[in-house]
């Protein structure tokens, strides 16, 4: 059996699976804002380490802090793209069968990939589990990057930006199965017409 492909102007095919769809509750349009938040954090970066070259080639003076803020950034910003990149389908993974599948038995593509969003899901929970004590002992000690007297900075935002970025990812998940089981149960139904 073949999966039904979509035609332009065709509403009845099933979506061959659930990346790129509106998410339930418009969910998709947080992950977005997300992502540019992080796009734009990416310009400001760019723009600070330029700084800190030309102050130092132009003027002798680097900009204070630079490594430390880039280094905390990098956490930052792959957090807050991480689930806009699973809503949109660009999770790194292998789909050689997966791909095989949607042509064959789209029936089962479409619990498999459940599955590996429902497994996501839960590894995403374990992940935001673990991180809690470390944001609140970071809180706690007054974690900071730098060498005092010269630049510090607080861990802490990064450790949050990270929670929030692994609570919407987790949400994606789940809201990417959930999809994955409504195509499951639209193409049982195709077969049973």
């Amino acid at each position: 059996m073949h999966a039904a492909q979509a035609t332009p102007g065709d509403t009845t095919a099933p979506p061959q699976d659930s990346y790129g769809l509106a998410l339930p509750g418009r969910f998709e349009r947080l992950t977005q804002t997300l992502n540019a938040i992080g796009t734009l954090w990416i310009v400001a970066l760019m723009l600070l380490i330029n700084a800190d070259v030309l102050g130092r080639e132009l003027f002798d003076t680097p900009v204070r802090g630079v490594t430390e803020l880039v280094a905390l950034s990098i956490v930052g910003i792959v957090f807050l793209q991480l689930g806009d990149t699973l809503a949109v389908g660009r999770m790194t993974r292998a789909d050689i069968l997966l791909d095989h599948l949607k042509r064959t038995t789209p029936r089962l593509a479409a619990a498999l990939q459940a599955l590996y969003h429902l497994v996501g899901a839960l590894l995403m929970g374990v992940i935001l589990w673990a991180s809690w004590a470390p944001l609140m002992e970071s809180i706690r000690i007054q974690e900071y990057v730098g060498a005092v007297g010269d630049f510090t900075a607080p861990v802490w935002p990064v450790r949050v930006i990270m929670l929030v970025g692994m609570v919407v990812t987790l949400v994606t998940f789940v809201l990417l199965a959930w999809l994955d089981l409504r195509r499951m149960r639209a193409l049982r139904a195709g077969a049973q017409a």
